[in-house]
């Protein structure tokens, strides 16, 4: 028994080398953007990205907790508003800050997200002309602490992500080219 023990705890002393070690290594910063072109003029595009209860209209974040509790605070669409949101499991808990407005060209956010996990995220959407349509660019820039940065290697956040972008981007889409 006393082997068996002492094997599952070099193991463990493995292990959590591996990921104080791999943590030195691996990038602290994630960088995800997707974009798609949406046959509508850029103003109506903005009026659906301009706020965050704009957003609210095709986010696919939320959507795992039909039940969720959205709050808002300060002029919406203004540097300094600010909502919140507390859900599920799924949805966690957190607040989106507007950092940056460049009407109708681009509007920055800074994340804060609590639960299921503590983080920080800068979100951006940029809007350009694209002939007689309107390219829309959505980004997300992720700072991880040390070691969380490992997470990286275990998770293809591309993919988990991207796809999130995506739905996120057909619904603007959608919506715009609709109104």
């Amino acid at each position: 028994m006393k082997k068996v023990l002492k094997v599952i705890g070099v193991l463990l002393l493995l292990i959590i080398a591996f990921v104080l070690i791999a943590g030195i290594f691996v990038s602290k910063v994630y960088h995800l953007e997707r974009d798609i072109t949406i046959n509508a003029p850029r103003d109506t595009v903005w009026n659906n990205v301009s706020s965050l209860r704009a957003m609210m209209k095709w986010s696919p974040w939320t959507d795992p907790d039909p039940n969720v509790q959205l709050t808002y605070e300060g002029e919406d669409g203004a540097i300094g508003s600010t909502f919140h949101w507390k859900g599920n499991k799924d949805v966690g808990s957190g607040n989106q800050t507007i950092t940056s407005v460049d009407k109708p060209s681009s509007i920055k956010s800074h994340i804060n997200f609590i639960e299921p996990f503590s983080g920080q995220a800068d979100a951006y959407i940029n809007l350009a002309d694209a002939g007689g349509s309107t390219k829309a660019t959505w980004g997300l820039d992720i700072k991880y602490p040390y070691p969380m940065n490992v997470m990286q290697l275990f998770v293809n956040m591309d993919d988990m992500m991207g796809k999130q972008y995506n739905t996120g981007l057909s619904r603007l889409k959608k919506l715009s080219e609709h109104q």
